[in-house]
C-alpha cells in the first residue's frame, strides 16, 4: 500500500506459469502465485508435494464431481468484489456458469502471499487464476476426447461442460476424475486472447450480492462457534490509558458473567450473550490512569506537524511564487461491520476465526504472544463487511487470544463503534507545505514538503523526527513542471495508526491538485486546459479528457455553485474526478454531482469497478467536507457515526457517474485508485463556487 510501490509494465505480459497437476481422485491443478518460469503456457508436472487442502504458495483449482468449480482464495472479501472477479475469470477460461463456481477464502497458511491491499488483487491473480483454468480446461476436454474416442480439437465447452459435435455432452463433474490421471492434454492450455472474453469485462452482478441481501452471508459475528461466549473490553477514557485499579465485585454478581480478565488494553468481560456483557462492563468500577498523550490536542499537535516539515529549498531565479500549506486531520477507518474475532485457545493449540487482510502476520503473531508453535496455530480467514485498511491490523484477534487463554473458554469478541473510533487504528494527521515556482508562463520548479504523524513505540515518548522518511521524486511527476522534488519529516506520539485508503496519496495528492488549480488561476488558465497541456501521462490526459466531456466542464452554473476537477495516477492506472458542489450555504455544502472516468487496464468487471469508484468519491468527500477525529487531551473526541461525521445518503452525490476508459493493458488496481482524485475533485469546486482557498480538511474540522 506504498504509494511509491513500482508501477506494473503495461505490455502484454510474458509470465509462464508451471501448473501442477495435484494427487487426488478429482481433478485439482495448482499454480504459484508470482513465480515465474520458462517453460511453455500449460507445462506441467505430475507431483505429490501437493494434496488437496495443503496449497501453501498455490492458487489451487478443483473440480468436483457435484460440477462445482473451486477455488481457495489467498486474498480476503471485504466488500471489494474479489470473489465475483476471480470466479469471473475461472469461469472465462473453463467455460463455466458463474453459478457453477465458488470461491471459498483460504485459512492462513505456512507460506505464500496472502497479503490484501496495495490495490493489488485482481492484478496479481489476473495471469495465475486463468492458467489455472485454462490448464483444467484442456485436461477436461482431453478425457472427454479420449471418452468418446473423438479428435479433442472437435470439441467445444460449455457451460461447464464438454460439448461433442454430434450433441453428446457431458459434465466437468462427471469428467473429473479421469481428467486428474491426464498429464499431458491434447489440446493447448494457454488462456484466452482478449478477443474472445465474453465474461471478462462484461458488468456482472456479483456473486454474493443474493447472500448479502438476504442474511445468507456469514461474517464473524454471525458464526455459533461451539462455546464460544460473547465478549466486550472496558476500555480506558483516553488513548493507551492504565488501569490503576479493579473492583469487579458488582460485575461478577450479575447474571450470565462468565469471567473477568485483565488485558493490556483493559479489562474484558464473558458472558452468556452480549446484553449480560455489556451490562457487567459498565458494573465495573475503575480507576485508570491518563494515557502518555494526555497533554496534548489538536492544536498541540498540528503545531509540532507544521514545525516538522522540511523547509522549502531556494526557488529558481527570476521566478514567481505560488505557495499553500495543508492540514489534515487524523480519520477513522469506520467499517460498517465492527471488528469481531472469535478464538479458542487451548493448552497446546488454538483457532480463530476473524476477517484479515494480513492472516499469516496474524497467525504468527498470536503464536508467539500464546507461546505456541505458528503450526499449532490456526486462522480462519472471515469475510469482512468493509475495511479501507483497517483488517491490515488485527488487534481484536489479538485480545480474543488473550482472553480466551485466560478465561480458559472460547470466546467471541465485539469491539463496539465506540471502542473502534476511540482505541482504533486511523489515518494520520498530515502537514504539506507545497510550492510551484512559475516563470514564463510555466511551472519550472514544484516542491512538496509534507510531515505526518508516525507511531511510537515507546509509549511515554513525544519524539520529533525530521528527514526523508518518504521523499518525493526529484526527477518525474505527474505533471512537466520543471524540476520536482520533496522530502518528508514527521513527529511520533503513541496513538494507534493503520494505513487509510489510499494512504499518502489521499492527502498528498489533494493537496497537490489544488496548487495545480491555484496555478492555472495565476496563469488565466482553465484548469482542464491547463493539466491537458501539463500532464505527462497519455493515460492521464485521456481519462481528463472523458471526465470533462461527460462531466459538461465549463457549463454555466449558478452563483455559489460550481465545478472542480482532479487527477491521480497510482497502481498502473489512471483516473479522473469531476464535482459539482452547491455551496451557497459554505457552511453546509452538498456536492450535487460525479463524474468519474478511469483507465485500469483490462476491467475484469465493470461493474464491480464502478461500486468501487462510487464508494471513492464517498470518502473524497467525507474526508475533504465532513470526516475527521479531533484529539482532545490524549482522548479521541468522536465516538460513533452520531459525532464521526462520514457522508450519509443526504451527503451523496444527486448524480454519480463512472466511465471506463477501454484498453488491451493488463489489470492495474483500482479499489484505492479514486480516493486522491475525489477528495481533489470537491476541494476545487468548494474553492470555486466560494473563492477561498481551503487549507484545512475537513473543512467543517
Amino acid at each position: 500500500m506504498d504509494r511509491n510501490e513500482p508501477v506494473r509494465d503495461a505490455g502484454p505480459s510474458r509470465r509462464r506459469f508451471m501448473v501442477y497437476t495435484v494427487a487426488a481422485t478429482t481433478l485439482t491443478v495448482a499454480a504459484p502465485l508470482g513465480c515465474d518460469t520458462q517453460r511453455a503456457d500449460g507445462a506441467t508436472q505430475a507431483s505429490d508435494v501437493l494434496v488437496t487442502g495443503t496449497d501453501d504458495e498455490m492458487l489451487v483449482l478443483e473440480v468436483t464431481a457435484a460440477n462445482e468449480v473451486v477455488v481457495r482464495l489467498p486474498r480476503v472479501e471485504v466488500g471489494q468484489g474479489i470473489t465475483t472477479a476471480v470466479a469471473m475469470m475461472i469461469a472465462e477460461e473453463l467455460d463455466a456458469r458463474l453459478t457453477d463456481v465458488r470461491i471459498p477464502l483460504a485459512d492462513a497458511r505456512s507460506k505464500g502471499n496472502q497479503y490484501t491491499g496495495g490495490s493489488s488483487s485482481v492484478s496479481s491473480l489476473y495471469d495465475p487464476a486463468r492458467q489455472l483454468a485454462a490448464t483444467a480446461r484442456a485436461r477436461l476436454v482431453t478425457a472427454a476426447a479420449r471418452r468418446w474416442r473423438l479428435p479433442a480439437h472437435s470439441l467445444r465447452t460449455w457451460n461447464t461442460r464438454v460439448v461433442a459435435p454430434d450433441g453428446r455432452m457431458a459434465t466437468f463433474g462427471s469428467l473429473t476424475a479421469s481428467a486428474a490421471r491426464i498429464r499431458t492434454p491434447d489440446v493447448s492450455s494457454k488462456p484466452k486472447p482478449a478477443a474472445r472474453h465474453k465474461v471478462i469485462g462484461k458488468p456482472t452482478t456479483r456473486i454474493d450480492a443474493r447472500d448479502i441481501v438476504t442474511g445468507a452471508a456469514k461474517y464473524t459475528g454471525d458464526l455459533a462457534v461451539a462455546g464460544a461466549k460473547p465478549t466486550v473490553v472496558a476500555r480506558p477514557p483516553t488513548l493507551r490509558g492504565r488501569l490503576v485499579s479493579l473492583d469487579d465485585t458488582a460485575a461478577r454478581a450479575l447474571p450470565g458473567v462468565q469471567a473477568v480478565v485483565r488485558i493490556p488494553g483493559g479489562v474484558a468481560v464473558v458472558a452468556d450473550t452480549f446484553h449480560h456483557a455489556f451490562q457487567a462492563r459498565d458494573a465495573l468500577r475503575i480507576t485508570w490512569a491518563p494515557g502518555p498523550l494526555a497533554p496534548l490536542s489538536d492544536k498541540e499537535i498540528r503545531s509540532r506537524l507544521r514545525a516538522a516539515v522540511p523547509r522549502l529549498g531556494t526557488p529558481p531565479h527570476g521566478s514567481a511564487q505560488i505557495e499553500g500549506e495543508f492540514a489534515f486531520a487524523f480519520v477513522s477507518h469506520a467499517p460498517m461491520e465492527v471488528l469481531t474475532a472469535i478464538a479458542d485457545v487451548r493448552s497446546d493449540r488454538a483457532e480463530l476465526w476473524f476477517s484479515t487482510q494480513t492472516p499469516m502476520d496474524a497467525r504468527d503473531t498470536v503464536a508467539d504472544l500464546l507461546g505456541l508453535a505458528k503450526s499449532a496455530v490456526r486462522v480462519h480467514v472471515m469475510r469482512g463487511g468493509g475495511s479501507f485498511g483497517r483488517r491490515l491490523e488485527f488487534d481484536a484477534a489479538i485480545e480474543a487470544a488473550l482472553i480466551s487463554k485466560a478465561a480458559r473458554k472460547p470466546v467471541k469478541l465485539m469491539w463496539s463503534r465506540n471502542d473502534d473510533t476511540r482505541h482504533g487504528r486511523m489515518r494520520p494527521a498530515s502537514h504539506h507545505r507545497i510550492r510551484a515556482s512559475v516563470a514564463g508562463g510555466r511551472v519550472v520548479a514544484f516542491q512538496h514538503m509534507t510531515a505526518s504523524v508516525g507511531e511510537s513505540s515507546d509509549k511515554a515518548g513525544l519524539t520529533a523526527q525530521t528527514g526523508g522518511v518518504r521523499p518525493l521524486p526529484s526527477d518525474s511527476g505527474l505533471y512537466n513542471f520543471g524540476r520536482v522534488g520533496g522530502d518528508s519529516g514527521g513527529i511520533e506520539l503513541p496513538i494507534p495508526l493503520g494505513a487509510w485508503r489510499s494512504v499518502d496519496s489521499g492527502t498528498s495528492r489533494t493537496a497537490e491538485e489544488i496548487v495545480v488549480d491555484e496555478v492555472a488561476r495565476g496563469l488565466h488558465q482553465d484548469p482542464v486546459a491547463f493539466r491537458r497541456t501539463t500532464l505527462r501521462s497519455k493515460a492521464v490526459k485521456a481519462v481528463l479528457a472523458k471526465a470533462a466531456a461527460a462531466g459538461h466542464w465549463g457549463r454555466p452554473m449558478p452563483s455559489g455553485t460550481a465545478q472542480g476537477v482532479a487527477v491521480h495516477e497510482e497502481y498502473g492506472s489512471a483516473v479522473a474526478c469531476l464535482a459539482e458542489i452547491d455551496a451557497t450555504d459554505p457552511k453546509n455544502p452538498r456536492v450535487t454531482k460525479v463524474v468519474m472516468a478511469a483507465d485500469v487496464g483490462t476491467a475484469v468487471n465493470p461493474r464491480g469497478l464502478e461500486a468501487q469508484l462510487m464508494g471513492t468519491a464517498v470518502d473524497g468527500i467525507s474526508t475533504v467536507l465532513r470526516a475527521g477525529l479531533h484529539i482532545d487531551r490524549g482522548a479521541v473526541r468522536e465516538g460513533s457515526f452520531a459525532d464521526f461525521h462520514y457522508a450519509r445518503q443526504r451527503h451523496a452525490p444527486l448524480e454519480f457517474e463512472a466511465h471506463i476508459v477501454p484498453s488491451g493493458r493488463e489489470p492495474g488496481g483500482a479499489g484505492e485508485l479514486g480516493v486522491p482524485a475525489a477528495a481533489g475533485a470537491v476541494a476545487n469546486a468548494y474553492a470555486r463556487a466560494t473563492g477561498t482557498k481551503p487549507r484545512s480538511f475537513p473543512l467543517d474540522f
